[in-house]
């Protein structure tokens, strides 16, 4: 059998059997809520597992779509504090990341990039010339899903280079917010307590300054 399809197979296989036994309800706010004191106490007496538990648990939920890394990261937040919370969350995103970018590369990327040349060549040459400042944008504004911007890069032509830097920057803002949050987790209700209208619109702002560049670029070309 082809070993492309072997590793869609088990990618596939892994991502319905988290659907099957609802791994995500295991990783609730609720039950966050409820175990903060149990992983208080783990995390104090076993402080380099956990570190390493928590990094590859949030590896593997970003690079097999599990919808568990908002919980992770206000868990990390938590139980490491804001400083230490925020680089775990980091290497656990970015290396989960980066290994779903490889995915989509090695199972999509070729076979799209080679049957539609002629019709993606205007779109690699302007991805290559303003890639950080796209991918910033894309990183920054939270409307765009983590997990399908990660395998959308992986079918481009996109450098791993520049995927990893722009990952690694770029999710620190979002990250930061919810690793705050989760320090101050007895004083939070609900997950709509942090994501609030005002945040948002600051990160859509942020987004868009950090296009502004090739906006510019583009108007004096017009001109």
């Amino acid at each position: 059998m082809n070993k492309k399809l072997i590793i869609l197979a088990i990618f596939i296989a892994i991502v319905i059997l988290s659907k099957i036994y609802e791994l995500d309800t295991y990783f609730s706010f609720e039950n966050l809520k409820v175990q903060k004191d149990t992983l208080t106490e783990y995390v104090n007496a076993n402080y380099i597992l956990a570190v390493a538990i928590f990094i590859t648990v949030y590896i593997i939920s970003v690079a097999f779509l599990l919808p568990i890394a908002t919980i992770l990261t206000l868990g990390g937040g938590f139980v490491f504090g804001s400083v230490f919370g925020i680089v775990f969350v980091n290497i656990g995103a970015t290396i989960g990341a980066v290994l779903a970018f490889l995915f989509a590369r090695y199972i999509l990327g070729e076979k799209v990039q080679e049957k539609y040349k002629k019709q993606l060549e205007k779109f690699n040459k302007e991805l290559e010339a303003n890639k950080y400042q796209y991918l910033f944008t894309l990183r920054f504004m939270p409307i765009f899903p983590f997990f399908l911007v990660n395998f959308l890069c992986g079918v481009t032509k996109l450098d791993l280079k520049a995927f990893f830097i722009t990952t690694s920057l770029g999710i620190i803002p979002g990250s930061f917010v919810y690793i705050y949050a989760g320090s101050q987790l007895a004083s939070i209700n609900s997950l709509g307590d942090i994501f609030t209208k005002e945040i948002l619109f600051a990160f859509i702002l942020l987004g868009l300054l950090t296009l502004m560049p090739v906006i510019i670029k583009k108007l004096k070309k017009q001109k």
